[in-house]
């Protein structure tokens, strides 16, 4: 009964080797594990794109455009926003109306003696000194370059809307400053 005797090196290596499977193993289940939970949450992803997809194909069938108006409509879909504000003042003028809804009166007849709260801050006249007025329109408005020049090629036009008195009176100094004509509606 002569028992083999191991060296130390060889019992070490066989350590090893047996941690090494069994690391081996645990990636194993771990990237089994990670593939079902993968799985399991692909329809649930699926599931959240289809979503938005439908709720965005009911917005498109709620409003339906009739044939005279596609061609309007779709030119207005392309507008900017200054290109849309624009359109809108031009309308106004041209049909005497206004865009704005019609505030409550509160019962006094709508005879309304207060100062307005709230105006709009026209852009008469650009005067002689076009460049510096872009530029004022450019600080006011937040609007980046090409907007404020076309805001200020087509004057008269709306700087801004529904602003605060006091905030229109600083915007019409700048602006004055400049060399340009402005009004507060």
């Amino acid at each position: 009964m002569a028992e083999e005797k191991k060296s130390p090196s060889a019992e070490v290596s066989e350590d090893k080797e047996k941690q090494n499977n069994e690391e081996v193993k645990e990636e194993k289940e771990e990237e089994k594990e990670e593939e079902k939970k993968e799985e399991k949450e692909k329809p649930k992803e699926e599931e959240k794109k289809d979503k938005p997809k439908e709720k965005k194909e009911d917005k498109e069938k709620e409003v339906e455009v009739p044939k005279q108006f596609k061609d309007i409509v779709e030119k207005i879909e392309k507008m900017s926003v200054v290109e849309l504000a624009d359109l809108v003042s031009v309308l106004e003028k041209r049909f005497n109306v206004s865009a704005v809804a019609p505030a409550a009166t509160g019962g006094n007849g709508g005879g309304n003696n207060e100062e307005k709260t709230q105006v709009d801050v026209m852009l008469k006249e650009t005067g002689d000194q076009k460049i510096n007025v872009i530029k004022a329109i450019k600080e006011i408005s937040g609007l980046g370059l090409k907007e404020a020049k076309a805001l200020v090629d087509e004057a008269p036009s709306a700087v801004k809307k529904d602003v605060k008195r006091e905030e229109a009176e600083e915007m019409k100094k700048k602006l004055e400053e400049v060399g340009a004509t402005v009004a507060l509606e």
